[in-house]
């Protein structure tokens, strides 16, 4: 039987994976639901998402990526196995090639856990592209020429920015400022004016429904419900959007300072490119209202967000898989 290559985005948040000739086959959630006692899976991606936050004791949510890296080595093998065999059964799994995105500027070790898990799913070959680069040519962008291309990937548990030109990236960031930490922020937002405990859950329906960053766009309101922390019993409260406005303007202004490095190290000639060209905005996070319109006040430069932006870094391994002899191996060696 031949082998497929396929290429993953294995993100914090979602795992998508592309098959060579089939398009992008799956799009689950990194999570994993475990028995504690005897450490037997009950649950991979969407089933186990709906546990989270729900669970009895004895059973736990984990996502085993955290910071856009692996958290939990076997509990990640464990969930790829599974994505793996479920978009092709038993029959079609004949160890695949694997291009498999990581952020930009991971260390080795890092690097090497990735790899491995990926092996030890069963891959034939492993070939390790940095995310910018994946979501900048699924995005649309051509990368190849002598000119300046910028991308904004805002992930789960990373944010990447980097200057792409003829093919490679000329500057780059990555933070560990993303989704996960603009859900935090929320929820820490209302335990502290509202003395009142939300889930992950309930602080990304918020982020989703009535969440912005920029002044004065988005006016709505919306009714949550928690645990009082004083009384210890259900509440409900009603928040607005520009409570969550003043809730995530820390950790926005986090990615808006790596972008700001990134174009100050970009030489000129690029910038005047970047000018021209804008900055692509890609990820989840990019979905984030008024995201686009603070990053081109900040930067002075027009930004612009991908067409289906979550699927950008998937589409690029897409584009990668037809191209694999010239997937660099120097850098993630």
């Amino acid at each position: 039987m031949l082998s497929k290559d396929i290429g993953i985005d294995l993100g914090t948040a979602n795992v998508l994976i592309h098959v060579k000739g089939r398009g992008v086959v799956l799009d689950e959630p990194s999570v994993v639901a475990i028995e504690s006692d005897s450490k037997r899976v009950l649950a991979v991606g969407e089933e186990a998402h709906r546990m989270v936050g729900r669970t009895p004791g004895n059973i736990v949510a984990i996502r085993p990526l955290k910071d856009g890296v692996i958290a939990d080595f076997e509990i990640t093998e464990l969930m790829l196995k599974h994505f793996i065999l479920k978009i092709g059964g038993k029959r079609w799994y004949s160890h695949p090639r694997i291009l498999i995105c990581a952020p930009a500027n991971i260390t080795s070790v890092e690097q090497k856990a990735i790899r491995e898990a990926a092996e030890r799913s069963g891959a034939r070959e492993v070939y390790l592209e940095e995310e910018p680069k994946a979501a900048a040519i699924g995005a649309g962008m051509d990368i190849f020429q002598p000119s300046g291309n910028m991308v904004v990937d805002i992930g789960g548990g990373t944010t990447d920015v980097a200057v792409l030109s003829m093919g490679d990236i000329v500057t780059s960031s990555s933070i560990k400022v993303a989704g996960d930490k603009f859900d935090a922020a929320i929820m820490k937002y209302i335990k502290s004016k509202y003395k009142l405990l939300i889930g992950e859950r309930t602080s990304e329906d918020i982020k989703l429904k009535i969440g912005t960053v920029y002044s004065d766009t988005r006016k709505e309101e919306m009714d949550i419900r928690g645990r009082d922390m004083v009384s210890g019993l259900p509440l409900t409260v009603t928040i607005r959007s520009d409570e969550i406005k003043e809730a995530l303007w820390e950790t926005v202004s986090s990615i808006v300072s790596a972008a700001k490095v990134v174009l100050e190290r970009t030489p000129p000639e690029l910038s005047a490119d970047i000018i021209d060209r804008g900055v692509i905005l890609t990820g989840g996070g990019a979905m984030l209202h008024g995201i686009d319109q603070l990053l081109a006040d900040e930067l002075r430069v027009p930004v612009l967000i991908a067409d289906n932006p979550m699927s950008c870094v998937v589409r690029g391994t897409g584009i990668m898989l037809d191209n694999l002899d010239k997937v660099s191996k120097k850098k993630f060696g």
